[in-house]
């Protein structure tokens, strides 16, 4: 099974709504981000692409039919190359929204998970692959500074409309719902629901309150292990 489309868009523009569209459209399966945790091979896969030079892209994608978000968005021109028949979907949005949007949730989360933890396997692998291709790769170690993550983002969205061949391009925002996208695809569009809104934001939300209360988490341990030797000495 070959790539049918390849979303190049970053993360936070609407990328997991895109995925959800995408498969309810019939490309089934659509790669995101979150398939790294629904199939964990994928993470050392990506890990290698990333950092050993790899590039065994029908091994990543078998099964899939599309793929979107990070980390894939990175090597978007590898991908037309590798699957030539592929159509690219380039998800925009306001670059001052995108900003405040990726800095409280991807980039929260990147900064709160404990160093420890990120230490620990399977979750080192994840977390150096991570941070090669998205912190350190397509933002050069620069996403603190507003100003010169906004202007990756836009260089982003420049580049990908110079590299893609117009006909295999669409440069979409969710907010335009199934016309274009179902247009560019040449895909009835569906009557039985409204373009999906996911938002996963919540759900980042919650995984940060969780991080926060990991990364605390040897103080408590050692504050009750002091608590038990003074109670032991003291009784």
């Amino acid at each position: 099974m070959a790539l049918e489309v390849i979303g190049a868009g970053f993360g936070r523009t609407g990328t997991a709504s895109l995925r959800e569209a995408l498969e309810h459209l019939g490309f089934v399966k659509c790669h995101h981000m979150f398939s790294l945790g629904e199939k964990r091979s994928l993470v050392r896969a990506w890990h290698d692409v990333a950092l050993e030079g790899a590039r065994n892209w029908d091994d990543i994608f078998e099964g899939y039919r599309a793929t979107v978000d990070w980390p894939s968005t990175g090597y978007y021109k590898e991908l037309m190359e590798h699957y030539p028949d592929a159509r690219v979907v380039l998800t925009v949005r306001d670059p001052d929204s995108w900003y405040e949007s990726v800095r409280a949730t991807l980039y929260a989360v990147h900064v709160s998970m404990p160093g420890w933890l990120k230490r620990l396997p399977p979750m080192s692998i994840g977390s150096a692959m991570i941070r090669a291709i998205i912190w350190e790769g397509q933002f050069q170690g620069r996403f603190e500074d507003p100003q010169a993550a906004k202007a990756i983002f836009e260089q982003h969205i420049e580049d990908v409309i110079a590299a893609v061949p117009p006909e295999r391009l669409l440069v979409f925002r969710v907010s335009e719902g199934w016309g274009p996208l179902c247009e560019f695809l040449n895909a009835p569009i569906p009557q039985d629901r409204a373009f999906p809104h996911v938002n996963e934001r919540s759900a980042m939300n919650r995984f940060l309150l969780v991080l926060r209360l990991v990364r605390i988490l040897p103080y408590i341990l050692a504050a009750a292990g002091l608590a038990w030797l003074v109670a032991g000495f003291l009784f």
